[in-house]
């Protein structure tokens, strides 16, 4: 990254060596050495003449952002957005053509949501966020959960990660502080982690189980870590999963709750793909509600976006948390947290607003709000669908089915002449692999290796979320490159499919 300053390193007091260490530690392989790669090509397809390249276009599956691939913004959110905005549209002199142009219930959604700004959405709001959309959001919980939600203990952010950072910010008082995350994970969680200078705990998730959690995992990653000196405090669980698409059954959330119980550990759920579930056999159900069926004093944080779900809303930077059972001087500290950062993205806070109540059976804009939130939901199931089918039928690669979430995470059985050429050159060799696809199709995808996996197996990390009437095309420059990839190597170096 280039810069227009002058002078020699030597002479700068800002420098690699005496930055701050913790960063530098930090890896985020979402946004790695494979999609900086992929933005440089696609610079090149833009300067270069056609055909210099083997392949089109750059197709970004690294990373769960539905509409830089063409997932059409939900209109109602939209028009309410827009109406904002420029509410001179909802002034006297303009509102007759503005009438011919939104529906009634968009309008009166964006007037009574500028009530709760003041009439002014480019102004502060309050730092836990607009009250009223609090209780939305804590409305929304009873509904989904049947148990009660106060909206005083909502807090609304600048998307999940915004809650992750500021919940880890408060767990992590000293180095020798150890949070438990899944094995494949989400890198925001060793990525702040390692900002944090704390310790990441780790347990696996079971691949041959359709990526369930083994107690007897947790127990034996906890019992190592404080054998090792770690203060062990919190555990986070990702549900649906992220990267495995996987979706935990109730039983299973149960006997998390309770050995969090045992071990006083407080809870992170990371929750935001909770609408996005493709199975009838393992139905997406709250940590809340556990906590609450069990009347568990679990201590608990659970979250929810815009970003993800049929909303598919990234760049607006919205979601919230959930705390329960936290301690009433903690949930102070938090407001002080909060108060740093002065307010959640505003535009975000609406957007969460109508994710948590959206059009009801007697508004104008019912009947497609949910036409557009089925036809999303519908497509995106079958994309995962054939998408696993597609990486199932090819030699040396197995795939679990997405239960939920955006993503498909098949282990790759690469070939031991390619993992030794890999580790020869320091690098790992799901990486190599990935950077390979890229090159020769033009997919970005994100390798196992950026998430953690067994040892000894390689996975890689894709969407599902290309344009379905691409899909097709898509999949077979992925077919063509594995195909001609293990062609490259004797059959017999690959580990056994089984």
């Amino acid at each position: 990254m280039a810069n227009s300053t002058t002078g020699s390193p030597a002479d700068k007091v800002l420098t690699l060596d005496t930055m701050n260490q913790n960063i530098r530690t930090m890896e985020y392989a979402v946004r790695g050495a494979i999609p900086i790669r992929a933005e440089e090509l696609r610079e090149e397809l833009k300067t270069q003449p056609p055909g210099t390249l083997p392949f089109k276009e750059i197709i970004a599956c690294n990373i769960g952002n539905p509409q830089q691939l063409d997932q059409k913004p939900i209109t109602f959110l939209r028009q309410v957005s827009a109406l904002m905005e420029y509410a001179d549209l909802l002034g006297p002199d303009m509102i007759d053509t503005t009438r011919k142009l939104f529906p009634e219930d968009a309008i009166d959604r964006a007037r009574r949501n500028l009530e709760y700004v003041g009439g002014a959405p480019g102004a502060y709001t309050q730092s836990l966020g607009i009250m009223e959309v609090r209780r939305n959001v804590a409305k929304f919980i009873e509904q989904r959960d049947g148990f009660p939600a106060d909206a005083k203990n909502i807090c609304l952010t600048s998307g999940a990660s915004g809650a992750v950072e500021r919940v880890l910010d408060m767990l992590v008082a000293n180095p020798s502080v150890g949070v438990m995350i899944p094995i494949p994970q989400y890198p925001l969680y060793t990525a702040t982690l390692a900002h944090l200078n704390a310790r990441a705990v780790p347990y696996y998730l079971q691949e041959e189980n359709d990526w369930q959690l083994s107690i007897g995992d947790l127990e034996r990653g906890l019992r190592e870590a404080r054998e090792a000196g770690t203060d062990v405090r919190a555990l986070v669980v990702i549900n649906p999963g992220n990267p495995t698409g996987g979706c935990l059954l109730e039983s299973n959330i149960a006997e998390i709750v309770r050995f969090c119980e045992r071990e006083r550990l407080v809870l992170l759920a990371d929750e935001v793909y909770q609408t996005n579930i493709y199975t009838q056999t393992n139905p997406f159900v709250s940590f809340k509600k556990v906590v609450s069926q069990l009347q568990s004093p679990v201590e608990l944080f659970s979250l929810h976006s815009i970003s993800k779900g049929m909303v598919g809303e990234c760049g607006r930077r919205g979601g919230y948390y959930e705390a329960v059972n936290i301690d009433d001087a903690v949930m102070g500290q938090l407001l002080k947290l909060a108060s740093v950062s002065l307010c959640p993205n505003v535009q975000g806070q609406m957007a969460v607003d109508i994710m948590v109540s959206p059009p009801t059976p007697t508004d104008a804009s019912y009947a497609q709000y949910t036409r557009e939130i089925s036809d999303i939901f519908e497509s995106m199931k079958r994309r995962a669908a054939k998408l696993a089918a597609a990486f199932n039928s090819l030699p040396a690669m197995t795939c679990n089915d997405a239960q939920g979430a955006m993503y498909l995470f098949p282990r790759v059985r690469l070939p031991q002449a390619f993992v030794a050429e890999a580790h020869a050159l320091g690098k790992e060799p799901d990486a190599v692999y990935c950077m390979q696809m890229l090159e020769a199709t033009g997919i970005s995808v994100v390798p196992g290796s950026g998430f953690g996996q067994v040892p000894g197996t390689f996975h890689f990390r894709s969407t599902f979320l290309p344009p379905e009437h691409l899909f097709d095309s898509f999949i077979d420059s992925f077919k063509r490159f594995h195909t001609e990839f293990m062609a490259r190597y004797p059959t017999d170096t690959a580990e056994d499919k089984s």
